[in-house]
């Protein structure tokens, strides 16, 4: 009977001990991931016209200390909607972000997150008076507790090009929930204060999404999302030859993505 309680233990020993292994993350990790979305909404507005993009990226994070970062590449159309829409000639296809930063634990359950976003569009021109192109850099912070987050962003340059909006804000409050069946249900509500401009121009938008992970699918996530803004038709639109569209219209968008 001992020796059937010692060989227990020991079995026990070696069960946990593999448990407490494969939960630990190695002190670096590096992660990529690919997506296709129907539409590339951010901050409630299309950045392709309502059409397609394909989206690539890269992570690195020191997990000892939650030091991060990485770098995100998508193909747009807004800075050449820009363009026509002044009538002028504007060129710029691509954005490039490049971010970095620290998260961690606070206690009590809650985290927190700060960084850097530097939103970067290869030779992009634009034809606004006083602005150079529609390069920004944002500082974040985000405290989040269980699935729901709030975040505070703040550029420290123009804003995506608008003149002297030097110091916008952007509010973004939200929550990450798991429902049955392991489907993700995404919930988000944001505010962007545009200084400078007009106080039409600023906006607030919202997102209701789902997903799920398919890990017999190669674990490929798919997801939808039914998207909207408060922006006012005439404020920002597509070009007349695309019918004018306001491009914080309400709407829905696909994704399929997958981090390897």
């Amino acid at each position: 009977m001992k020796k059937l309680i010692l060989a227990a233990a020991i079995a026990a020993s070696f069960v946990s001990t593999a448990a407490r292994a494969e939960d630990a993350k190695p002190d670096n990790e590096f992660s990529f991931n690919a997506a296709v979305v129907s539409d590339y909404r951010y901050r409630g507005l299309t950045q392709t016209r309502f059409d397609p993009a394909l989206q690539v990226g890269a992570d690195y994070t020191h997990n000892p200390t939650g030091l991060y970062a990485g770098t995100w590449l998508t193909n747009i159309k807004w800075i050449k909607d820009a363009g026509t829409l002044s009538g002028t000639d504007t060129k710029g296809d691509i954005e490039w972000d490049i971010y970095g930063g620290k998260r961690g634990d606070i206690g009590g359950g809650f985290t927190y997150d700060v960084g850097g976003l530097y939103y970067y569009y290869p030779g992009n021109t634009l034809a606004n008076s006083g602005v150079k192109n529609a390069n920004t850099f944002e500082l974040y912070g985000q405290v989040g507790y269980g699935p729901a987050y709030f975040k505070y962003s703040q550029s420290l340059t123009n804003l995506f090009g608008a003149v002297n909006s030097k110091y916008s804000q952007y509010y973004d409050l939200g929550a990450n929930i798991e429902t049955f069946y392991g489907i993700m249900l995404g919930l988000h509500v944001g505010h962007q204060n545009v200084r400078g401009n007009p106080s039409q121009v600023s906006y607030t938008d919202w997102k209701i999404g789902l997903s799920k992970t398919f890990d017999d699918l190669a674990g490929i996530t798919l997801g939808v999302a039914y998207v909207g803004t408060d922006l006012k038709d005439g404020v920002s639109t597509t070009p007349a030859s695309d019918g004018a569209k306001n491009v914080g219209k309400n709407g829905v968008v696909f994704s399929l993505s997958k981090t390897f």
